[in-house]
């Protein structure tokens, strides 16, 4: 445990096992934890330590290094990722998709396929707030086939997100009352997506750094507040592999605080849409093979 009066400040002071644990989730996941978040390994691991009846951070990493069962380990890994989300978070970047970008890629394409890869999903309001933004604008979207993949790290965030089940504290973040009444239904204490909206999405774990869930290319791609956790290099790796899967005409979603200034070529900001990036025209596609989709 950390030494008394030891403060964030002093480095110094952070135990093998926090180091330990911290180079574990960033070698599984590629995250780097913040000094702050490295003092809160403690608390986001008790749940973790009190189920496999262990005293201390050191017991669970010793019982880390002589296991090779990998429940453990994923336990460790789901509860330091940082799974914070909301429905609609960041209301002016769903109503630009909702009045503006979402509206063009419709006038736009003549295929009538639409695709969406939400990209270090969470548990899923990201993905369930975009089905429900489509299903107010049925009219619009008569006829076309719309393909929402959502993928994340964390097993435990994706099993929930397929589940579809929320607290009361979750539908009161961001979650309007009369979406709230249209889209689930309550169980228990809890509340339910419809299956109309499940239906829409397809939830998989995936790794951003190698994504292996994602094929062929998508008209919008979000990747919200997932870069701040990644080192520059992991950081342009991970924009290569978007860049992969979009094309001429694609649009990026970053969160508020990220950008791609000075970390690819393969997006520029749009003109058009604020807050978004489009595929540039002038970089080529990474010659790697990739999955088509009927």
């Amino acid at each position: 445990m950390s030494a008394p009066g030891a403060t964030p400040g002093n480095s110094a002071a952070f135990t093998g096992a926090m180091r330990i644990l911290a180079g574990l989730l960033e070698a599984r996941t590629g995250q780097i934890l913040s000094e702050s978040r490295i003092w809160r390994i403690e608390t986001a691991l008790k749940p973790v330590l009190r189920m496999n009846g262990m005293a201390n951070l050191e017991e669970l990493v010793s019982q880390l290094l002589a296991s090779t069962e990998s429940n453990l380990t994923d336990d460790v890994i789901n509860a330091l990722l940082n799974n914070e989300t909301s429905f609609f978070r960041d209301l002016q970047t769903f109503d630009m998709l909702y009045r503006d970008l979402l509206p063009q890629l419709s006038s736009s394409k003549q295929d009538k396929v639409l695709r969406i890869w939400c990209a270090g999903c969470s548990t899923g309001q990201e993905a369930y707030s975009l089905a429900m933004q489509l299903r107010k604008d049925a009219g619009r979207w008569q006829g076309w086939r719309i393909q929402i993949l959502a993928t994340d790290i964390s097993t435990a965030a994706i099993s929930r997100a397929q589940s579809g089940l929320f607290s009361q504290i979750d539908v009161q973040r961001g979650l309007a009352i009369n979406d709230l009444l249209r889209w689930f239904e309550p169980v228990g204490d809890d509340w339910k997506v419809s299956d109309e909206l499940r239906r829409m999405i397809e939830f998989r774990v995936d790794n951003l750094l190698e994504p292996k869930a994602s094929s062929g290319d998508y008209d919008l791609i979000l990747c919200r507040n997932v870069m701040l956790y990644f080192s520059l290099e992991r950081r342009q790796k991970v924009f290569s592999r978007l860049a992969e899967h979009s094309r001429q005409g694609s649009y990026l979603i970053l969160g508020a605080g990220e950008t791609v200034i000075g970390q690819t070529d393969a997006f520029a900001a749009s003109r058009s849409f604020r807050g978004s990036y489009e595929r540039s025209a002038k970089t080529e596609k990474i010659n790697q093979p990739v999955r088509k989709t009927g």
